[in-house]
């Protein structure tokens, strides 16, 4: 027998589907205009498929492929070990102020929740990290700031909240420390959480140019994004001091708009490939406290 297809499911798996080419008709827009000359994007707009294919872009990016694969590799350090380090940091936080008899959770609740609101301003930052801490120039200072983030201990802490305290009172009466009940119960059991924790975090750390603009000087320390931004800047500052170059230097439109696009290409084609690990604890992490009961 023959299964009957109602009307408004048809109705909305095209909504779904009209949706899902939303979202990708903008990526493979943004993989054209990369390839795409410059002439032609300026004469013809933007097309899902370039009239003239061009590398022009991408030649101008990865000029000095030793300074891009080194801003590349500064990345993927400060990304790996600064999701590490801070999931485990919010981990470690969430799990203390999801316990019903720690002392002080109200305390560090609010104090937690307090840096939401207010933080010690720029110039305090800058200070603190200069001249005290002496992390200026050196790769912990792109790590350091972002480990302990509100919002995300907030999360994970409505996450370990659903965890039955009776595991944890077996585990004591069993002889079990705090650290090994947190490390081999706790943590295994906020899988969801902790990816979904993980994913954002990440996309923070791969995503700054910010505190490389601040802090980092040596050329050896530029990270990815950082690079990226320079680029363009130069790329912006280049196309408006065109009328005022030497006619012999002006030798035709620098790459403006698609080197714009194959710089997001360089930048989020990583994060795209490192989702799917993630895609399974990613809703379920997401509707932490959506149902009660």
């Amino acid at each position: 027998m023959k299964t009957k297809i109602a009307l408004p499911q048809i109705l909305i798996n095209t909504l779904f589907i009209a949706f899902s080419l939303a979202c990708i008709f903008p990526l493979i827009s943004v993989i054209a205009v990369s390839f795409s000359s410059e002439i032609d994007i300026i004469k013809n707009g933007y097309r899902l498929f370039p009239k003239v294919f061009d590398l022009s872009a991408y030649v101008y990016i990865l000029y000095n492929p030793l300074q891009i694969f080194n801003a590349f590799k500064i990345s993927l350090i400060v990304s790996s070990l600064g999701t590490f380090i801070s999931v485990m940091v919010a981990a470690g936080i969430s799990y203390t102020l999801a316990r019903q008899d720690y002392k002080f959770k109200n305390s560090l609740s609010f104090y937690v929740f307090f840096t939401m609101l207010f933080n010690g301003g720029l110039v305090p930052t800058y200070m603190l990290i200069s001249n005290y801490l002496h992390m200026k120039n050196s790769i912990w200072v792109l790590i350091v700031p972002y480990l302990a983030v509100p919002w995300f201990i907030l999360i994970l802490r409505s996450f370990m909240q659903k965890i039955p305290t009776d595991i944890i009172e077996s585990c004591s009466i069993d002889g079990a420390s705090e650290f090994r009940v947190f490390f081999q119960m706790i943590l295994p059991l906020s899988k969801p959480g902790l990816a979904t924790i993980a994913l954002f975090t990440l996309l923070q750390y791969w995503n700054d140019w910010w505190l490389s603009l601040l802090y980092i000087e040596k050329e050896s320390l530029v990270p990815l994004q950082y690079m990226l931004y320079r680029i363009m800047n130069n790329i912006a500052f280049l196309t408006s001091s065109t009328n005022t170059m030497p006619a012999s230097m002006n030798t035709g439109p620098l790459p403006s708009e698609s080197a714009r696009m194959a710089m997001s290409i360089l930048a989020a084609g990583p994060m795209l490939l490192v989702f799917p690990f993630f895609q399974k604890y990613f809703v379920k992490g997401l509707t932490v406290g959506a149902v009660k009961g």
